[in-house]
């Protein structure tokens, strides 16, 4: 990531790995459930997103 990246950038990134860690750990515990994994990506692919945007 750059390092220019501004606050709600690396909120969003903080959200993202806070949601694949407890994703996982909901898998782990009571099974995988495909619609958690969906949302996951969906939210990484919108950090993705505004990390490029910022960075171009």
């Amino acid at each position: 990531m750059p390092g220019s990246a501004d606050g709600s950038t690396k909120a969003m990134g903080a959200l993202t790995v806070g949601g694949l860690v407890m994703v996982t750990a909901y898998t782990v515990a009571l099974g995988s459930n495909g619609w958690l994994w969906f949302g996951w990506v969906v939210l990484g692919l919108i950090t993705l997103a505004m990390v490029v945007s910022r960075s171009t």
